[in-house]
């Protein structure tokens, strides 16, 4: 059993070494040439930029071999991984750096700019490609590196993206790490197996990317095709060129390629494909069903945190797709229904998510506040209920829910009722002050190309569907709705318009 997360490059290597690891731009490489890459790596990050176990070190690199390198060599060094946004902003950084004071800079051309901007006036160290190339040509004389550290020790460091405020990092060891993979590969269907080619187009700096595609290759000695960005038709190219057979997704690339159905074939493109897979935001049912309908093919949704590291659930674990699901809890994790006292809810009631297993987090940096409870249970802050059968359906994030004269409205329900008109490409809904109501129900609406419509039609479409107290009394049409690196919709953006000067945040 391995103790530290690289332990699994290593078996791999050992394993299957002339096996192909990781695909990008037709290069290969096999999983022998990789583990021999993070041995050097790792020799030179602590050599020669003199770093001690648990020290902490930043990753701003897109989804390239050198993010992967560094990324197991930092963890083979005994050292704690910091992966970054690359769309942040210097001074963005800069405060991340300073939060959880990492020691070094790992970064690329296209970041150079604004990691240096960043750390300027500081003691940190910045080490641009020419660099790294260096660090790991020097560390390739000096044979293996035996990892010193595992199990509780800190292996990642993650800053949630919240909804108000500051992130917060939260503290994730190679234990918890490597039990959410031995989770994910006890599934009676396996959401990765050897034989796998694999898509890593979600951003590896994203505990979805990183840990549920990147880790879970490399705990089943699978195939990476790496890709930096998605393009609906540049994507589908590469899945047909690289014969790739698992697609872990997010929402918005299964939007996209609905969209793009209308006007090509997908059932060519994707022919090799025996699993999508989508995370990181609710997937519309609308969306789900027209994905199957055009392919064929179903996406196994599933839900987790980053605190979790991140798998929760699955719907690889339920009997059956039910549409708008997320599944049942993986192997070895346990969840339970809350209400606001915190006893457990009724039949098919709302309650909080609390979940309990060893995948869980150590709590946020750098004091451990904030994590499990004395029991071992984690209070997600998402709502969900449960069917007859177990499987869960989330209903809205704690914190997001809109009070309107004291009646709890779930802004996703909303957002469902919405997004089922014809004209409605994208819908995003927030509560808003209401000196009336307490808060009201507000909801902005991109339209489909070539749509006309008008608030009112939009609020007159939700009578049928909605109870008066949850119907939006505000629309607003936009071009476009802001997002995170995933595809979440960014609700903070959306209710900052709405916070008074000298106000707090929601």
């Amino acid at each position: 059993m391995a103790a530290n997360l690289s332990d699994h490059v290593r078996v791999s290597a050992d394993r299957r070494g002339e096996h192909t690891a990781l695909i990008q731009d037709g290069q290969r490489l096999s999983w022998r040439a990789l583990d021999a890459a993070v041995d050097a790596a790792a020799w030179g990050l602590r050599a020669d930029l003199e770093t001690k176990v648990g020290d902490r070190v930043a990753l701003v690199l897109g989804n390239t071999p050198a993010f992967v390198t560094a990324y197991f060599a930092i963890l083979r060094a005994g050292l704690v991984a910091v992966p970054v946004n690359t769309g942040y902003t210097a001074r963005e950084m800069a405060w991340l750096f300073g939060d959880v004071d990492v020691r070094a800079v790992l970064c690329e051309d296209a970041t150079l700019a604004a990691v240096e901007e960043a750390v300027a006036a500081t003691h940190r160290v910045v080490v641009d490609p020419a660099g790294f190339d260096a660090l790991v040509g020097g560390g390739a004389r000096r044979g293996r590196f035996v990892a010193e550290v595992g199990g509780e020790d800190l292996a990642l460091l993650l800053h949630t993206s919240g909804t108000s405020g500051r992130p917060r990092a939260a503290m994730l060891t190679h234990r918890a790490l490597l039990a959410n993979l031995e989770q994910c590969a006890a599934l009676e269907r396996p959401a990765m197996t050897e034989a796998d080619i694999v898509l890593a187009v979600l951003p590896l700096f994203h505990v979805y990317g990183l840990n549920g595609v990147l880790g879970l290759a490399a705990r089943c000695s699978a195939t990476v095709v790496l890709a930096e960005r998605f393009d609906p038709q540049a994507t589908l190219d590469l899945v047909r060129a690289e014969q790739v057979t698992n697609i872990p997704g997010a929402p918005p690339m299964y939007v996209e390629w609905a969209d793009l159905a209308e006007r090509i074939d997908l059932r060519a493109p994707l022919s090799s494909v025996r699993l999508l897979g989508s995370g990181a935001a609710p997937l519309p049912v609308s969306v789900l069903r027209r994905i199957e309908a055009r392919t064929g093919l179903l996406i196994r949704e599933g839900y987790g945190l980053t605190e979790t590291s991140p798998v929760l659930t699955t719907t690889l674990a339920s009997a059956r797709v039910k549409p708008g699901s997320v599944g049942r809890p993986v192997p070895g994790v346990e969840t339970r229904l809350v209400d606001e006292q915190g006893t457990e809810v009724e039949d098919e009631d709302p309650g909080e998510i609390w979940a309990r297993g060893p995948n869980l987090f150590s709590g946020y940096w750098p004091d451990g506040s904030g994590g499990p409870d004395e029991a071992g249970w984690f209070a997600t802050g998402d709502v969900a209920y449960a069917d007859d059968d177990g499987d869960l359906f989330l209903v809205d994030r704690r914190r997001e829910l809109v009070l309107v004269n004291g009646f709890n409205v779930y802004p996703r329900e909303v957002e469902e009722a919405v997004a089922e008109h014809p004209d409605v490409a994208e819908v995003a809904v927030i509560g808003i002050p209401d000196p009336a109501t307490g808060e009201a129900v507000k909801a902005y609406v991109v339209l489909a190309p070539g749509a006309v419509l008008r608030a009112e039609d939009v609020v007159a479409y939700c009578v049928p569907r909605l109870a008066r107290f949850k119907r939006p009394t505000v629309v607003e049409m936009v071009d476009e709705l802001p997002h995170s690196a995933t595809g979440k919709i960014a609700k903070g953006r959306l209710r900052a318009e709405h916070v008074a000067p000298g106000g707090a945040g929601g």
